[in-house]
């Protein structure tokens, strides 16, 4: 019986031990966590990007940090971004998320929360995160999307990526409802 207890007794101490050394791991790890501070704040942003004298896209919001100084530079838009894109027929196309981030070095924009994407002709994709690659004009994203017309037709899924012109789509996992094609 002594044998017994002894290995429950001992099984408590080490669980005890476990948990009142969780919090002290935790603040282990967080020494070595590295703080990022902004090299940059900039507010009530309105950027034009432009070519050939030509407006290409318009970027409002309400924030952006830049962290130009990080080992890996990015630029953060914490509060909402909303993006108005001219194509080569000067139709819109507009772009909004709830946070975005710009990463210098690949070139990739990371849009999260409440992505959607609005086309000149009223189609309308939305999903919860979505990555855009400005060197390959091609979104992407792992995450459930949804892609409706005017006609009330919609695509739906998990993971898609698309070029720029939504001309070139391959999802994954995908289901449609179309309604009234016209030719």
């Amino acid at each position: 019986m002594k044998n017994k207890y002894s290995h429950i007794f001992f099984c408590a101490i080490v669980s005890l031990n476990l948990i009142g050394c969780d919090n002290d791991m935790k603040d282990i790890q967080n020494l070595n966590a590295v703080k990022l501070y902004p090299a940059g704040e900039t507010e009530n942003i309105n950027v034009k990007y432009t070519d050939s004298a030509k407006i290409k896209a318009i970027l409002v919001s309400k924030k952006m940090l830049d962290y130009s100084n990080a080992k890996y530079p990015f630029n953060y838009f914490p509060n909402k971004v909303h993006v108005t894109v001219f194509d080569e027929h000067k139709k819109k196309h507009y772009i909004e998320a709830d946070k975005a981030t710009t990463y210098n070095k690949t070139n990739i924009i990371d849009l999260k929360g409440n992505v959607k994407i609005t086309t000149s002709d009223g189609k309308i994709m939305q999903t919860q995160q979505l990555y855009y690659d400005q060197k390959h004009n091609w979104f992407f994203t792992e995450a459930y999307f949804k892609i409706t017309d005017p006609n009330k037709s919609y695509f739906e899924g998990i993971g898609i990526d698309f070029d720029n012109k939504f001309n070139i789509i391959n999802a994954q996992q995908n289901r449609a409802e179309l309604n009234d094609i016209k030719e």
